[in-house]
């Protein structure tokens, strides 16, 4: 870590107070000013939004990409499930903020810095939620709200209490990418197959596991630097020590691989005969998925990736050709003719 961050005390970096909640910054936080509408927005975090595309997975996946309707259902979903998240990322800042005022990046965000208040970040975590439900009770089928409501549950759980209890953060954490596939289902009435429920466990298992060795791997290199930090191991709010480093990146490629055999035991399923007129060419996918899961490993071990693999592989090339590339695989798996079959 660059010696300018090293040397800086969090509770006294400028921007930071000992209570965000009470800090009066004037230029900064008077009512309706224009930039505390760019510290509302940056809280809600539009861009972890992307994570929210999950919900079209069952859409595609079950070949109902001509239904207007059902694509219009999904679109709903996606909205309300982004409005929930977002109210939970407000929220989640609200009870992190000890921890993200000793964070080297998290120092900046809004509620840490003081650009926002607490009370501020109350009205807008509600707003949002209100604004969620308002969306799926009115618009959506009754099973996509009750999935909307178990995710809010979960993920107030999982940043109050769980995320700080060992392998339970991270299984949670896998369990609620897989969650938002699910309330895709529900909000078009496809079902989600046994399937692609291994495969979204395995692989989101092994992306939380590369998340939690991102900031093991921070704090080792905090300790390597020396100075205030060397004395601590361990990522505060979390149950990980540098010790567990070895074991993180073992399970955590392993799991990635699962998800790879799941896909190519799929191939050769009956359900993936039945939609496919060439499923063959989904074959090709399983080496593209190998290789993104083993350089997503290399790039952790060499401390090049961000502490949110999925955030990382957004800005990143070769994860964005890899992931046009499955695209086009499965495009073309779909509707490849009969006569030009292998």
């Amino acid at each position: 870590m660059a010696s300018g961050i090293a040397n800086v005390d969090p509770a006294t970096a400028p921007g930071t107070a000992p209570d965000a909640g009470s800090v009066v910054h004037p230029d900064r936080t008077a009512p309706g000013s224009l930039t505390t509408v760019k510290a509302a927005v940056e809280a809600l975090r539009p861009y972890q939004w992307v994570k929210n595309l999950l919900l079209f997975l069952p859409l595609i996946l079950a070949h109902e990409w001509r239904d207007v309707g059902k694509i219009g259902h999904v679109v709903l979903g996606f909205i309300a499930f982004s409005l929930a998240a977002s109210s939970a990322y407000v929220l989640n800042d609200l009870h992190d903020l000890d921890a993200d005022r000793h964070h080297p990046k998290k120092r900046n965000r809004p509620f840490a810095s003081g650009r926002l208040s607490g009370r501020a970040g109350a009205v807008l975590a509600m707003a949002a939620l209100l604004a969620a439900f308002a969306v799926s009770v009115s618009l959506l089928p009754p099973k996509f709200s009750a999935m909307l409501g178990l995710y809010v549950i979960l993920t107030l759980a999982y940043s109050f209490f769980l995320k700080q209890r060992l392998l339970v953060d991270v299984f949670l954490l896998a369990g609620l990418y897989t969650h938002r596939v699910l309330a895709g289902g529900t909000a078009i009435d496809v079902t989600v197959t046994p399937w692609l429920l291994a495969f979204c466990i395995f692989f989101f298992l092994s992306l939380a596991y590369a998340k939690r060795y991102a900031e093991l791997r921070r704090v080792q290199n905090e300790v390597a630097a020396g100075g205030a930090a060397a004395a601590v191991t361990t990522v505060r709010g979390r149950a990980y020590q540098v010790e567990d480093m070895e074991v993180v990146a073992t399970v955590g490629p392993t799991s990635g691989y699962m998800a790879v055999l799941v896909l190519a035991l799929y191939v050769n399923s009956s359900t993936a005969i039945s939609l496919y007129k060439q499923p063959f060419l989904l074959w090709l996918v399983c080496p593209l998925l190998l290789y993104w899961q083993t350089r997503v490993w290399f790039l952790a071990r060499r401390g090049s990736m961000s502490e949110d693999p999925l955030m990382f592989a957004l800005k990143d090339r070769m994860s964005l050709a890899i992931a046009g590339l499955t695209g086009l695989l499965v495009v073309l798996a779909t509707v490849w003719p009969s006569w030009l079959s292998f």
